[in-house]
Order: structure tokens, then C-alpha cells, then sequence
């Protein structure tokens, strides 16, 4: 899994458009990113299960406790994608567990220039939060 983030990271220093976001919540620090799966490289998509083409895209959730130094935790997350004509798409997410690291990952079906308004909801700590971020995706 570690390779998969720094695939992600380097992908996203070339590209400061997808570069990783945080939100803060009470108790939980939550990373997100969607990115095109073509910058994932195909044998880490093989690893993980991940279909990768250059229609689908990847939301990438990482969440952390703020109060044990920024651990990573279980949650539950249920979420999914819209379009700017309302299509939805329900987001599936996989958990991937290494070390001490926590990702969950979900596919999402695009076309070109297509801006989708993400909504997850994230289930952690006996409390339920709500992360909304929208992305642009490009077929590379």
C-alpha cells in the first residue's frame, strides 16, 4: 500500500490540480483525493483489485484520530458521486490495510472534463461526519 501512496503523491506533485485535501472534524483528521486510476501503475492496480482505465477514476479517504497523534482508524463509509446532470453514482469503497495505515478506495466512472460533486459520509468514534468535495477529471 505504501507504493500506492507514493505513486499517488509523486502523480500529484506533477498535477497541483489533484493534489490531496484535508478536513478537519471534531475528533478526526480526514485526507481525500481523486484522481484519473491511470496514475496508479497496473501492477499496484492488479495488487489491490483496482480497475484501472482511462474512464475510471479513484477517491482515495484516509481517516485519522486527532487525539492519538494522527492514528489511523477504522470507519464506516458510505458515499457517492454526482455529475453536474445528476447522474449518481454510489460509491463502493474497499478498505486496504498495511502496517499501521488505513485507505479506503473507490472507483468512479467519468468522461472527459466531467466535474463531479462527491458525498460521503463517514461513520468513526460512534459519530457520523459529512465530507463533500468536487473534482474535475481529464482522460489522459
Amino acid at each position: 500500500m505504501f507504493k500506492i501512496i507514493l505513486a499517488i503523491f509523486f502523480s500529484t506533485l506533477a498535477l497541483p490540480a489533484t493534489a490531496e485535501q484535508k478536513q478537519d472534524f471534531s475528533n478526526l483528521e480526514v485526507h481525500y483525493i481523486a484522481l484519473p486510476s491511470t496514475f496508479i501503475e497496473p501492477y499496484i492496480a492488479t495488487q489491490y483489485g483496482l480497475k484501472r482505465s482511462k474512464y475510471t477514476g479513484l477517491v482515495n479517504i484516509s481517516v485519522l484520530d486527532k487525539n492519538q497523534q494522527s492514528m489511523p482508524i477504522e470507519a464506516n463509509l458510505i458515499g457517492s458521486g454526482r455529475n453536474l446532470i445528476g447522474q449518481i453514482e454510489q460509491l463502493k469503497f474497499k478498505k486496504i490495510k498495511e502496517g499501521k495505515s488505513i485507505y479506503y478506495i473507490a472507483t468512479y466512472p467519468f468522461t472527459n472534463e466531467e466535474i463531479v460533486k462527491f458525498d460521503v459520509q463517514i461513520k468513526a468514534q460512534n459519530k457520523t461526519h459529512r465530507l463533500k468535495f468536487q473534482h474535475k477529471f481529464y482522460v489522459e
